[in-house]
């Protein structure tokens, strides 16, 4: 059975020379998908396979650890970004089912 999370955000730039946009899942769920995760087998880089779904669009990818801020990370690529009129630093809500 999915373990449904609902977050809320700011998306943000990566700071780099791609045009990397995330948004963060906050530390206290964070911490939950940590713990759901605990025992099983990692896949590359620790990622976990979510559904994610932000407004009317929902797509299947990974949500990834990041170190630095101490909670996962969710990528969002163009096509979402596009569909849901998502530029950096709008806030959002978004569901990840685990």
């Amino acid at each position: 059975m999915a373990k449904t999370f609902r977050v809320k955000s700011r998306v943000w730039l990566y700071p780099g020379e791609a045009a990397w946009y995330f948004v963060n899942v906050d530390k206290k769920q964070s911490e939950r998908i940590r713990e759901m995760q605990a025992g099983k087998m990692r896949r590359g880089f620790g990622s976990v396979h979510v559904k994610a779904t932000i407004g009317k669009t929902t797509w299947s990818t990974s949500i990834f650890p990041d170190k630095q801020s101490g909670t996962y990370l969710l990528p969002l690529k163009a096509a979402v970004r596009r569909a849901e009129g998502l530029d950096t630093g709008d806030p959002i809500a978004f569901i990840l089912e685990i």
